[in-house]
């Protein structure tokens, strides 16, 4: 079963998605508060695929809870939820841990549609322990297609899912360069509602966990105009 916690304060927002995730074929635990929303997490021991965050409410917001959660599973789904179409709140939420972000006001089909996406990634990691063991060797990165995890030197690098889906495809295709747009279809789906702005934000955020300094990447270079391109080849300008 399908289960998603919504965590929004505004009751007519939040029975509209209730009632429209529920059509969808959801199990849906809907909450009015960020306290609530951790306080049901922990009680259901962690036990939803998805987790849907309003960001503007009083006490703790949707951005706290996002880091909590993040920090309590780099396997759930989060989407956050914001009245504001503000670009700065789109980027912060990303980086702390989100995989997509909706903006109020938004149609049945987008919030069904986005949240769909984001479950059926979640799907993906579930379904993967069921294959033989697959590592893939890039320079000093081990990528394990079974756990979906990646090393560096040997030591672990805490990536969300949508982090280890972007590396994981640069790394299979290493010394290629690949244009946003590939990215994004190949990531969050050919359908998907928002704007490329989301690969930019995911690209800084992976590396600030890889790189060894984030403003002079070695691995993950920015092809201008175009996309970016994975190589663990030595770099002669390094600078």
């Amino acid at each position: 079963m399908k289960r998603i916690l919504v965590c929004e304060d505004e009751d007519v927002i939040r029975d509209f998605v209730v009632i429209n995730l529920k059509r969808a074929g959801y199990e849906v635990v809907d909450v009015n508060c960020g306290e609530e929303a951790l306080k049901v997490f922990d009680e259901e021991h962690g036990r939803f695929d998805v987790a849907l965050l309003d960001i503007m409410m009083p006490g703790i917001d949707g951005f706290q809870v996002c880091k909590a959660l993040r920090k309590r599973s780099s396997t759930l789904g989060i989407v956050m939820l914001s009245a504001k179409a503000q670009e700065m709140d789109k980027v912060s939420g990303l980086m702390i841990g989100a995989d997509d972000y909706i903006t109020k006001p938004f149609t049945t089909s987008e919030l069904t549609a986005r949240i769909d996406a984001v479950y059926r990634r979640v799907c993906m990691s579930v379904s993967k322990d069921d294959e033989a063991a697959q590592t893939i060797e890039s320079g000093p990165f081990l990528l394990n297609m079974k756990s979906r995890t990646v090393a560096k030197d040997g030591l672990p690098i805490d990536l969300t899912q949508v982090e280890y889906q972007i590396l994981e495809y640069f790394i299979i295709n290493a010394e290629t360069a690949l244009d946003r747009t590939s990215i994004l279809n190949h990531i969050w789906g050919e359908n998907y509602y928002g704007d490329d702005k989301i690969v930019d934000v995911n690209i800084r955020r992976i590396r600030m966990k890889i790189e060894d300094e984030p403003s002079h990447p070695r691995y993950i270079s920015t092809i201008w105009g175009f996309g970016y391109k994975w190589s663990v080849r030595p770099h002669d300008d390094d600078n």
